[in-house]
């Protein structure tokens, strides 16, 4: 099973994009992050008949879908945002015992403290669904960069909004003994290893960008991944998609 996370930055700039790239990698379910469209916006090739899609977007701002592959689980999954939702910054997908949800963190740059409580929600509802037996697979833009590897050297700002201590000790706090941070589980040791680049100077040619682009999965889950890339020559967005393997 494929699982992707995309932040297209604007689904009808990159409309031709991530038709090209989902019919080249196949994956079973896709994240998209920031759409920037309403539901009624979001254009025609988007809708794919071999998908089951939830699209949760606002105009011009925001917005997340997921997409899961007809015939991949035994029922149709059941889709839902939970009550802390903001923005349309996050919806899931229930099949069976397994949750996924795809998930656009806000940036914290117009309002610090709204991003410090969506995201101690985000733990909590981590939290209840562990606690319930259930199997989670969470994508997204998570707008934190874990720890200073995934910041090349030249981006390493202390105080700056995404590298501060309170911030990595919530994103340590989400993690918990539940999660496993995939493209670090399979890179632990690759400094290069980014999914966003500043969109001036070349930065994405060059390589200097963040990690804040991630697939969490449960520890159970994460035993059987084979591959986790950042696919860093697809798309015009400044962010790049993380594609997942699972054996199964």
């Amino acid at each position: 099973m494929k699982v992707a996370t995309w932040n297209v930055n604007g689904i009808r700039a990159r409309e031709a994009q991530l038709c090209d790239w989902m019919d080249r990698d196949q994956p079973d379910i896709v994240c998209l992050q920031e759409l920037k469209a309403e539901r009624a916006q979001i254009p025609v090739s988007c809708h794919r008949e071999d998908y089951d899609i939830y699209w949760h977007g606002l105009r011009a701002y925001s917005g997340v879908s997921l997409h899961v592959r007809k015939g991949l689980f035994d029922q149709p999954p059941e889709f839902s945002h939970p009550g802390f939702d903001m923005e349309s910054r996050i919806v899931q997908a229930r099949a069976g015992n397994l949750v996924i949800a795809s998930v656009y963190v806000p940036n914290g740059g117009k309002d610090y403290p709204a991003k410090l409580a969506f995201f101690e929600r985000l733990v909590e509802w981590a939290a209840q669904q562990h606690g319930e037996g259930r199997e989670v697979i969470l994508c997204g833009d998570i707008n934190i960069a874990r720890a200073d590897i995934d910041v090349h050297p030249k981006e390493r700002k202390e105080g700056v909004i995404g590298q501060r201590p309170e911030e990595r000790e919530l994103f340590s706090n989400l993690l918990g003994s539940h999660f496993v941070d995939i493209g670090r589980q399979m890179a632990p040791d690759n400094d290069r290893l980014f999914s966003w680049w500043p969109p001036w100077r070349n930065m994405r040619q060059r390589n200097i960008g963040w990690r804040i682009d991630y697939i969490l999965a449960s520890t159970t889950l994460a035993s059987r991944v084979t591959d986790c890339v950042v696919l860093a020559d697809i798309g015009t967005s400044d962010h790049a998609p993380v594609l997942m393997t699972l054996a199964d």
